[in-house]
């Protein structure tokens, strides 16, 4: 073991990671020991280190340790491969920090997502069974099955003792642990859910104690006393003799009671954990659900998984991404995975990336996808600005696959099905050369080094608007296949929750120039004097959200809804409170068709509008002022309320095209706007900005289009002409200080801290200015000028070569 190092604190706290109490963002690489010859893994790490990261991160796989004896081989003593404790110590030699993935599953393309064959064998009780008493189609295990449970605190039994030699807090390079990985995938993926007897039986305590004998029975049409009547029942989904209604309350409770058992899982195995010495450092939980290059599914893993670690005392959730290009398509789709991420996390709990894409994205190794280079840095740059703290480019390194200690006859014995060969996307590719994506992984990394200094201690600044995030409105992981109406109510929920109908609301918000944050609208105090809410809804919104936006708007909030009008809870039954609230009710709602083509027109509150087609519409009746009228009839599908309290409400009955000015015109009328003003000359361009305590601030500039934007940015009384590339992205400072001095602002980014007395940019491909405030003489060197005038220190330099460093010193 390498000889330890000065001890380091790692702590979560105030949405920051501090390491020995000075906040920073952690940038770390995937490298997988296991999939590397002895003699590869310090050339992998001194790849990893020269792009810049300071953190490697590894699964550690069960399936690898385990040998076919049953022993656990964690120092390579019967194999390369399996050599984690030389794996830490060279991280520790190279001043590496450590984030440990010790699974049990840890998916990464291994067989049993990292299970050894024999826990299937020996625990047949733990393979779950769902719908009718039907296996998964893809094999996992019953997380809390005493069997699988107790060989799984096993495997914790023999990794974390060798994981708490080596913790940060006591010298060694492990600076956190993450448990487990994506929890609950498995089973949304193949809509199983887990009904076995046992898995039942808590159900049916879980269900007593939640409504009564009597009330579930009326609830389920079920009587959790009668074992095999209600084990039939709920495999049938309800849908042998029970009303709709009981139908959506079985496969609502269903989710969440699965929501109580991750959390039992996860917590369980933090415990065990600490019970094995590895306590000091920060828990980490891996949240899945990205499908197809979009986030809109990303909520589930967060509904599924946010009982385990919100509000838990140092530890905190992880996002995973595959979003492949960054585009307009899902650009929103990421900052509103990064927003509702934090809304359910408490006021010390960072939000980090465990999984963020790196590569060119060719997975399948067929061509049939190639990332552009400059997409790592967009998403990185984006990231940083919501509140990453920890960035993990997954994978960083690629390697081979090491044959299984046992043959099992499945065409290759390897511990991966993707052949020899495994991370051929990566920028680190298999052999160890460095790919087309490399410089770019690079380039990400120094934006953010060059303004960590600032940007760790910052948080997110945002405009008087948030988006209201509905767990349940995410809770459609499981339908019975002979479901109808359950059926309906997910199709219904899918379309219109989260981002809206089409995705319009959220791509309005960021593309119309607004950063926001989101709110958990089941557990959230709405302040009636702070942001307006932006909720997407669909018919369903449970009774206990409406009551809770009713108050807010009735005290003197105000509230945006985009979509459906809520008529009913999340059992189907009836539940009018917020359209009560408002003198609303609806009545009728129009489809598109491939031989109807329903349209609306803003009312001439919004000036000259076009006749716009929509795909669906909704008549609302009620008092308020009409915003949008169904041509066909006149009828109104957006109107504003004012309610006694002197709250207001837009209610926005249709799928109204993203054209940005009427969004920008929808917000201003509740008294939404921007804090910054950088109107581009195509859509594309993101603008945020994140500020500390003292009036320090980086304003975050991000174009995804694919042409250049030139634009005068207007914030904090200050206007700039700029120029951004396509697909580029800025971070420019805002009154930083320096020693007896202020940068009032640059446009070009920082590129390190300096000195005090010295500013240290990075320069883009074209010219450009900088205003320093101070009394003391002001130096730039090569082809940069400084001037002094009226306003302070002007520094100009000319166009030259991008990615060149400017310092300028004062004297």
């Amino acid at each position: 073991m390498t000889t330890p190092a000065k001890p380091r604190s790692i702590r979560l706290e105030r949405r920051r990671i501090l390491v020995d109490g000075v906040p920073r963002i952690l940038m770390a690489g995937e490298v997988h020991y296991f999939r590397l010859h002895r003699e590869d893994v310090a050339d992998r790490l001194d790849k990893l280190a020269a792009a810049g990261c300071d953190v490697v991160a590894s699964y550690m796989p069960w399936i690898v340790h385990e040998t076919a004896s049953g022993d656990v081989d964690l120092t390579g003593a019967t194999s390369e491969y399996r050599d984690l404790t030389g794996f830490l110590d060279l991280a520790a030699e190279r001043d590496l920090l450590v984030v440990a993935r010790p699974g049990p599953f840890v998916m990464a393309e291994l067989k049993n997502e990292g299970v050894p064959f024999r826990i299937y064998r020996d625990h047949p009780d733990a393979v779950p069974l769902g719908w009718d008493g039907k296996p998964a189609s893809s094999a996992t295990l019953d997380y809390l099955e005493p069997g699988y449970l107790a060989e799984a605190e096993r495997w914790y039994a023999a990794i974390m003792p060798v994981l708490a030699e080596r913790l940060a807090t006591v010298g060694g390079p492990v600076a956190a642990v993450q448990l487990d990985n994506e929890v609950g995938m498995l089973s949304w993926v193949t809509n199983t859910p887990e009904l076995t007897d046992r898995t039942l039986a808590d159900l049916a305590g879980w269900a007593e104690r939640t409504w009564g004998r009597k009330g579930s029975i009326d609830r389920y049409g079920a009587d959790p006393d009668d074992t095999e009547r209600w084990a039939e029942w709920w495999r049938a989904g309800g849908t042998d003799a029970g009303t709709e209604v009981q139908q959506l309350a079985l496969h609502h409770d269903l989710g969440a009671h699965h929501r109580d058992r991750y959390a039992r899982y996860l917590l369980r195995l933090r415990d065990v954990a600490v019970q094995h010495g590895v306590d000091g450092v920060p828990f980490l939980v891996n949240l899945h659900g990205t499908y197809a290059g979009r986030g809109r599914t990303f909520p589930i893993g967060i509904s599924q998984l946010s009982k385990a670690y919100a509000g838990v005392p140092q530890m905190t959730s992880g996002s995973d991404h595959y979003m492949r290009d960054l585009t307009v398509e899902n650009l929103p789709d990421l900052y509103v995975m990064n927003a509702f991420m934090a809304a359910v996390h408490d006021a010390d709990q960072p939000i980090t990336s465990l999984e963020f894409e790196a590569g060119t994205g060719d997975y399948g190794e067929d061509m049939s996808w190639l990332t552009s280079p400059e997409t790592t840095e967009l998403k990185t740059r984006l990231c940083v600005a919501q509140g990453n703290r920890l960035i993990n480019y997954y994978l960083f390194a690629g390697g081979h696959n090491p044959p299984l200690d046992e043959p099992v006859g499945d065409g290759n014995d390897r511990i991966a099905f993707t052949g020899e060969r495994h991370g051929f996307a990566a920028p680190v590719d298999p052999e160890g050369r460095l790919s087309e994506t490399y410089p770019g992984t690079v380039s990400a990394v120094r934006a953010v080094r060059g303004s960590e200094h600032l940007l760790a201690g910052m948080d997110e600044e945002y405009d008087d608007v948030v988006l209201g995030y509905v767990p349940d409105h995410y809770l459609t992981e499981y339908h019975h296949p002979d479901s109808a109406v359950r059926r309906s109510q997910v199709g219904e929920l899918e379309r219109y929750r989260g981002m809206g109908p089409r995705d319009i609301l959220a791509r309005a918000l960021l593309l119309g120039g607004y950063s926001f944050g989101a709110v958990d609208l089941s557990s959230a105090e709405l302040d009636p004097a702070g942001p307006a809410v932006a909720l997407a809804t669909p018919p369903v919104l449970g009774h206990s959200i409406q009551e809770r936006l009713a108050a807010f708007v009735r005290a003197g909030g105000r509230l945006l809804l985009h979509g459906r009008m809520p008529v009913v809870d999340d059992d189907g039954s009836p539940c009018t409170v917020l359209a009560d609230s408002l003198g609303l009710r609806t009545a009728r709602t129009v489809e598109g068709t491939p031989d109807q083509f329903p349209s609306v027109r803003a009312t001439a509150w919004a000036g000259e509008q076009p006749e716009v087609r929509v795909g669906m519409l909704e008549h609302l009746i009620g008092e308020g002022e009409t915003l949008a009228v169904d041509i066909a009839d006149g009828s109104p599908v957006a109107v504003e309320v004012t309610v006694p309290g002197g709250g207001r409400a837009v209610v926005l009955g249709c799928d109204y095209p993203c054209h940005l000015g009427f969004w920008r015109s929808l917000l201003e009328r509740i008294g939404v706007r921007r804090r910054i003003i950088a109107e581009g000359n195509t859509p594309g361009l993101v603008t945020t900005s994140t500020a500390d305590g003292t009036g320090q601030r980086l304003v975050h500039l991000i174009n995804v289009a694919p042409v250049p934007q030139t634009f005068t940015l207007t914030v904090d009384g200050v206007s700039l002409e700029l120029h951004l590339g396509a697909r580029e992205g800025l971070v420019l400072p805002i009154g930083v200080r320096l020693d007896d001095a202020v940068l009032c602002w640059s446009t070009a980014e920082l590129d390190g801290p300096g000195d005090g007395s010295t500013l240290v940019l990075r320069r883009a491909a074209g010219p450009g200015r900088a205003l320093i405030e101070t009394a003391r003489d002001v130096t730039a060197d090569g082809d940069a000028a400084a001037s002094r005038t009226e306003q302070g220190w002007l520094v100009t330099w000319p166009a030259g070569r991008a990615g060149d460093r400017l310092t300028v010193r004062l004297s």
